[in-house]
């Protein structure tokens, strides 16, 4: 079928791999997979160590698909994990995700541990990778005080990092305390562990100091450890720049050379292990005066130099993606003038499990025969484990259909009730693998997956194929019929591949029909029909000629086009390969274009393009334009000349699977000798009809080996081309077509880009047909999230693009795009990082107005905390206000480095709004506004500035004083008590004089009580035998006063004592210290 395949052709593909023994995929036709039970199969899942951002939501991937739709449960560290007795832990519905919420509180760290998710339907269950989850932890560089460095000229160093411990590793550079790269060189360089290496100090090492730095990932923040200074003790004081360029520098300074020693790592000998697939890094670091130079050898053999690379100025060897034949002793051999040393190191190469052969899902009808295989090697080698439904299988009900062969179950005459998911867990000391793979037992009758009816229309000659997707179980057997006859269409023009499709290799005129698939198995049959009808091509049968004309003269370029009359034709002309645009000195007809009064700016080359629906020609010519003629000098130069004649009778000889020989003889020079020959080619699958440069030749031959493509039907013609301009194109060549193979290349200019916030568009340049190499080119398109280390997500594509859809908001993905044919894969391409796309960026953090003075205001910020892109700057919008009066509003943008701003004022009384954004390709977010402080003469309580108050709160003058203030009103406060009790009692000789009514309450102490009517005795109190009020009905009683229980009275009959007032027992239950320590009484005794 001509033109991209329907999304409906990839369920071919997975057809095809159901007859060879078991499909993985259940078609996906809504149809079908609504129809069809399917046990759990996870989708998708976090990685297997799982680190978190501390300030963000935990995320715990686990997605399942199933019919019906699975549940979901999970363990935390192998123990079931109730999820609803915990409020801050939640499931996404239909889906088996954890999401651990810590807006209302909580810390991270609690639920670190081994997650696991088992997916669950009637069918079986499925179990996700043990998922280890940690907490991502910067923590801070602990505080020290660092002497300065004193050393020698010429001696060695080495300036320590010793960065946190971080998770992940943080990344290690160095700079000085003013934020500028240390420069490195072979003679002074950071090691791998973070520390700064002198081979040797210079004198002018000292101008600056020295500054680790390390950058944590996840918080996006760098801390500084405190600088190193250097003192350098020198012979030679004076740092002469003039020296650094002499040729002896080092005796020039005074310092004496030293031969080669090892500061890194120490001794002659180490050993190293490394995994299978790493990176394998070795190092050595060396001093010595003058500078040592660094080369590293294999003992025994070559450094492999396609993986092997050398940095750090040659004092570290890279091999990358490991291998087993990478194990060996390394030797780095350090020298100068003085001498050299060696140091050996002998590498290990282990490996965690890898798949020789991982289960795949196995889908059986009633009575067949399967098998799963689950084959891993490793160093050591890894133990199998077979587990079916998350138990472990010797614990599962027996089965008499299977049985167990180390690496492979075999089943044997399965039935419906043999449905499950089986688990295959690999592992050693370096790791381990854990596939799932469901065994299910469908018997489906034949059915189609495509559109009944379709019509496909081609062109006559060329290749064309007709796609038949289909679905059963068993899987059916498929046979093709044209026009209802009974004869199964198979060999000479057709054939039949194994996935279903039909292909014609040559289209002719008895082809056009009506096409019949039939699938049938032993529970019935379905059939599907295509028309094609057959077009003619479309061909350009006058070209345009080359021509020579005069400057202001008319030209006319001829094409006149044969094309298939019920398709529509289009004709368009290119002026050197680019649209010509038709001024008006031109005039386009059908099957002509005229240029009026030529120019020089018109000559070039113009090609007509005749082109329908489903095919095209071209045809070019080239116009020269020549200045006034000028007089001849000779009679040679008098002669006319004119283009070559064509190039006639052209013969391949010498065919071979890659080249063949192609011989012409030349035509008529026309008095301008023969410069070059071009030769062209054109091919029937890709483009008909379109003719390509092959290769260049000196006019001097006339016979040429071309090297050949696989797979391509090759016709070739010859171009001659002299002084004058190009010959007509010979008569094309017989047709000459080369076996198929394997892609050796890969499309060119993959990327990965966002569209969308929520998706990444895949794109890449398709190959054309001499890298092709092989019929129905596709592309195996990959990507999986960068350093996740998830499993690779796959689609197959037949165009040039794919776009993947609910991505995170800018996250890095690793790419790669492969070719195949019908023939194989091609090469493993190579792996390019792409990111889904940006969305508006959080408001920026921490936005702080200071007026330190009425002439500025300095504004400072922090960035946002979710970026969600590339930041590419911030936008600050503020306007000045005085009451009702606003002034014009002033933008300002800023680079995204930039977080400080100073505001000069226009004057000292009004006040300022600011409002801040930050900016990402999409547009700018979500702003965050401040207002300036109110100026001093305007400030009111409700006013103040909020960090100016915090500055004030923090003084020494002020907390003194609130607290003075404070202790005085609380003195006030005791005194007044003091008054108002002291004015409870009158003495009696006050009273003595006044008569005492028979109402009025008297106390055997001569006083009366002059208490308010709260504090009166109830009425109908009891009054004991030595007329005292009982205790539970007044608190008023003489016993009371003073510190004895005896009051005492002066002369004039007044009472000397203390007065306090006492608190019912219910208050005072269990205090029963003495009256004479309340410092109400300590008070009144000194008034």
């Amino acid at each position: 079928m001509a033109g991209q395949p329907p999304p409906w052709a990839y369920t071919a593909v997975l057809l095809c791999a159901l007859s060879l023994g078991g499909a993985i995929e259940i078609p996906m036709d809504p149809s079908i997979q609504n129809e069809l039970s399917q046990p759990p199969t996870i989708t998708k899942q976090s990685v297997k160590d799982h680190i978190v951002d501390p300030r963000d939501n935990i995320l715990i991937e686990c997605e399942a698909k199933g019919n019906p739709a699975p549940s979901f449960h999970w363990t935390r560290n192998s123990k079931f994990f109730n999820i609803a007795k915990d409020p801050r832990v939640s499931m996404r519905r239909r889906s088996g995700t954890l999401v651990i919420d810590f807006r209302s509180g909580g810390r991270p760290e609690e639920y670190e541990g081994e997650y696991q998710c088992f997916a669950r339907n009637k069918f079986g269950t499925a179990l996700s990778n043990r998922i280890r989850l940690q907490v991502s932890k910067s923590p801070l560089w602990p505080k020290e005080n660092l002497d300065p460095v004193v050393v020698q000229e010429g001696a060695p160093l080495t300036l320590q990092c010793n960065p946190p411990p971080g998770l992940p590793s943080p990344v290690i550079f160095w700079m000085s305390s003013s934020m500028e790269p240390i420069t490195q060189d072979k003679r002074v360089s950071q090691g791998h562990n973070g520390d700064l290496y002198f081979s040797n100090v210079m004198l002018q090492d000292m101008q600056t100091d020295y500054s680790c730095n390390a950058r944590f990932h996840f918080t996006h923040t760098i801390q500084q450890k405190n600088p190193f200074t250097l003192k350098v003790l020198t012979n030679h004081p004076y740092n002469d720049s003039s020296l650094r360029n002499h040729p002896d520098m080092y005796s020039a300074r005074g310092v004496a050379e030293r031969t080669p020693s090892f500061m890194y790592p120490q001794g002659t000998a180490s050993s190293q292990m490394v995994l299978r697939g790493m990176d394998l890094l070795l190092e050595c670091i060396a001093s010595g005066v003058p500078t040592p130079d660094i080369a590293w050898y294999k003992k025994g053999g070559d450094l492999p130099s396609d993986k092997a690379k050398f940095e750090n100025f040659n004092k570290a060897l890279r091999i990358t993606n490991v291998s087993e034949e990478d194990s060996g002793e390394y030797f780095c051999l350090a020298s100068n003038k003085m001498g050299s040393i060696r140091h050996t190191i002998s590498v290990r190469v282990k490996a965690a499990p890898y798949w020789l052969d991982e289960p795949k899902n196995l889908i059986l009808a009633p009575g067949e025969d399967g098998r799963l295989v689950c084959r891993a090697n490793g160093n050591p080698k890894p133990t199998v484990q077979w587990m079916v439904n998350g138990e472990p299988l010797q614990s599962a009900p027996p089965n008499p259909n299977r049985e167990v062969a180390g690496d492979t179950i075999i089943f044997r005459d399965t039935q419906i009730s043999s449905r499950a998911v089986y688990q295959c867990n690999t592992s050693n000391e370096h790791g381990y693998l854990l596939a799932n793979a469901f065994v299910s037992v469908l018997d489906v009758p034949p059915r189609m997956l495509s559109p009944r009816n379709q019509l496909i229309r081609v062109i006559l000659y060329n290749r064309t194929r007709l796609d038949c997707p289909f679905f059963g179980s068993p899987i059916p057997t498929l046979r093709w019929f044209k026009n209802g006859q009974g004869s199964n269409l198979d060999g000479g023009n057709y054939h039949v591949y194994e996935n279903g499709s039909l292909e014609i290799k040559m289209i002719r005129k008895e082809d056009q029909g009506i096409y019949t698939c039939v699938a049938t198995n032993i529970l019935g049959k379905a059939e599907n029909q295509v028309r094609l009808e057959v077009k003619d091509p479309t061909r350009i049968y006058r070209m345009p000629e080359d021509q020579v004309a005069k400057r202001g003269t008319t030209v006319q370029l001829e094409c006149r086009v044969k094309h298939d009359p019920s398709l529509k034709l289009a004709v368009s002309w290119l002026k050197d390969d680019e649209p010509l645009y038709i001024s008006n000195r031109m005039k386009k007809e059908e099957d002509s274009l005229t240029i009026f009064g030529v120019a020089e700016r018109d000559q070039g080359s113009y090609t007509c393009v005749a082109s329908t629906e489903l095919d095209q020609d071209l045809a070019k010519a080239y116009l020269t334009v020549l200045a006034d003629q000028a007089t001849p000098t000779n009679r040679l130069a008098a002669l006319p000349k004119g283009r070559p004649d064509r190039p006639r009778d052209l013969e391949l000889t010498d065919l071979a699977e890659r080249s063949v020989r192609l011989t012409w003889i030349p035509g008529d020079d026309n008095n301008s000798p023969i410069t070059d020959y071009v030769v062209q080619f054109e091919e029937d699958q890709f483009q008909p009809g379109v003719w390509h440069d092959h290769s260049k030749f000196p006019g001097s031959v006339n016979s040429a080996v071309l090297r050949l493509s696989p797979y391509v039907n090759y016709q070739f013609r010859v171009i001659a081309i002299n002084e004058v301009g190009s010959s007509h194109p010979s008569l094309p060549s017989e047709r000459y077509r080369t076996s198929g193979a394997p892609p050796e290349s890969n499309p060119s200019d993959v990327k990965g880009e966002g569209t969308r916030k929520n998706n990444m568009e895949i794109t890449w340049t398709p190959m054309n047909a001499t890298s092709a190499f092989g019929p129905n080119l596709r592309y195996i398109v990959k990507w999986r999230r960068r350093e996740t280390r998830e499993t690779w997500n796959n689609v197959t594509v037949w165009g040039s693009r794919y776009v993947v859809g609910q991505t995170p908001v800018y996250v890095p993905y690793e790419i790669r795009v492969q070719a195949e044919n019908d023939f194989g894969k091609g090469p493993e391409p190579d792996t390019v990082i792409g990111y889904s796309g940006e969305d508006l960026p959080s408001a920026p953090r921490r936005f702080r107005v200071r007026q330190p003075n009425l002439e500025t205001i300095n504004l400072e910020w922090d960035h946002p905390e979710h970026p969600n892109g590339i930041l590419i700057g911030y936008t600050l919008k503020y306007v000045a206000f005085n009451g009702t009066k606003v002034g014009k509003q002033i933008v300002e943008n800023f680079s995204p480095n930039q977080t400080k701003f100073t505001v000069q004022r226009a004057d000292p009384v009004s006040r300022y709004r600011f409002s801040l954004s930050a900016r990402t390709q999409v547009g700018s977010g979500e702003a965050v506004t401040e207002e300036s402080p109110a100026p001093p003469n305007e400030a009111t309580p409700t006013a103040a500035y909020t960090n100016n108050q915090a500055d004030i709160a923090t003084q020494g003058w002020f907390i003194g004083l609130m607290c003075a203030i404070a202790l005085l009103v609380l003195i006030l406060l005791i005194v007044c008590f003091i008054k108002r009790s002291r004015g409870g009692k009158y003495p009696v000789r006050e009273k003595k004089d006044v008569p005492l009514g028979p109402e009025d309450p008297k106390e055997e102490d001569g006083s009366f009580d002059y208490s308010d009517e709260d504090n009166k005795p109830l009425q109908g109190s009891q009054t004991s035998l030595d007329g005292t009020i009982k205790q539970q009905e007044s608190d008023d009683s003489l016993v009371d006063y003073g510190e004895g229980g005896e009051g005492q009275f002066n002369e004039d009959g007044s009472f000397i004592g203390q007065y306090t007032v006492k608190k019912d027992k219910e208050e005072t239950e269990g205090n029963e210290s003495s009256e004479a320590t309340s410092p109400v009484n300590a008070i009144y005794s000194l008034a």
